[in-house]
């Protein structure tokens, strides 16, 4: 790390190149973890995780609905903590944890264990104790994370689900996560160009606060966006799938908000102009990020690189999280905090 770099900028820019070595290591518990997945006695999966892991278990929720027809929960781990935890039969069981460490995300491995249901455990150590439980583990193997907030172990969580939804046989899947390392390495570069900080009114004309905004797999990004701005620069930002947005929570917003709009290929662009003229017509100043060349009139827009606008929805929803990733770093830096070390903040949180 340079002097001048923060652990986080540095781990940010590390992600393409561990991204394109860790799969291969992870083939065999990849294929075990999909065919435990398509047992003939699984009707559905259940997924403990807390943090930016939740926001990797939304995007396997739609990930796994679309490519594989199975229909997929967030589980409340704190439930599984109690004398009687719930019943998980039909259920393959999955866990994502970055430490492996706390008890309430272990307790539902460990209760799917008992029950006699399937579990994986997706985590950067596998000797932790969520992996102990598990009867496969996909190792995250991306080295210490040095900076608090997590970067790299998130998109590798993401890949890691990417990597077992493929194993259905789905082209588009397969040749889209070949190319995910390179696609994410010419984003991190555009965007720490683009992004200073990257977001509509901000540093000199501070919003009161910022709404993450996306769909499906979108709707996952955003949510890491929201989670990642707050954490690193201490900014009051909250996420919406569209629909909830629409169901209400867009009547808070007007002049002094600010929303962040990862425009995915899931929608047409007339879904998104629809969207975006509402939120400007209340005063909301808009960031966008689009697949390629747009029409939307917000306030900034940034788009895909070169060669990537034609990226499916679930590519470009995986490669939104790097902008958001450095829209953290700038409103961090812009706020004059220590990006490495948030105030608050812990590597391991031991929930129960």
């Amino acid at each position: 790390m340079t002097p001048s770099r923060s652990w986080l900028e540095s781990e940010i820019r590390s992600q393409p190149e561990i991204l394109a070595t860790r799969l291969a290591g992870q083939a065999a518990n990849t294929k075990l973890a999909h065919h435990l997945l398509r047992r003939p006695d699984v009707t559905h999966a259940v997924i403990a995780a807390r943090g930016s892991s939740d926001n990797a278990a939304r995007y396997a929720q739609y990930l796994f609905g679309k490519t594989l027809g199975l229909s997929t929960y967030l589980g409340a781990p704190s439930l599984f903590t109690q004398p009687t935890p719930p019943s998980l039969t039909g259920a393959a069981v999955l866990a994502i944890s970055q430490s492996g460490q706390s008890p309430d995300v272990v307790s539902v491995l460990a209760a799917a264990r008992l029950q006699g249901r399937p579990t994986i455990a997706i985590t950067n150590d596998p000797h932790s104790p969520l992996a102990a439980v598990a009867d496969v583990v996909i190792d995250l193997a991306t080295g210490p994370e040095l900076s608090l907030a997590a970067t790299k172990t998130f998109t590798a969580s993401l890949q890691a689900i990417i990597a077992i939804a493929a194993e259905v046989g789905d082209q588009e899947l397969s040749q889209g996560l070949a190319a995910l390392p390179a696609a994410l390495d010419k984003v991190i570069e555009q965007g720490l160009e683009e992004l200073n900080p990257g977001l509509a009114t901000a540093p000199n004309h501070p919003f009161d606060f910022l709404t993450t905004v996306g769909r499906a797999t979108g709707f996952a990004a955003a949510s890491e966006t929201a989670l990642k701005i707050r954490e690193v620069a201490g900014l009051r930002a909250e996420a919406y799938a569209v629909p909830d947005l629409l169901h209400g929570p867009i009547a808070a917003n007007g002049p002094g908000s600010s929303a962040w709009l990862i425009a995915s290929p899931s929608q047409s662009p007339e879904y998104w102009t629809h969207i975006v003229d509402r939120l400007t017509a209340a005063g909301v100043a808009v960031t966008a990020i689009v697949p390629g060349p747009s029409q939307l009139r917000a306030d900034l827009v940034h788009q895909l690189p070169a060669g990537l606008d034609s990226s499916p929805a679930w590519l470009f929803d995986f490669l939104a999280v790097a902008y958001g990733q450095i829209a953290a770093l700038r409103l961090g830096l812009a706020a004059g905090r220590d990006v490495d070390h948030p105030q608050g903040l812990a590597k391991v949180t031991l929930t129960s």
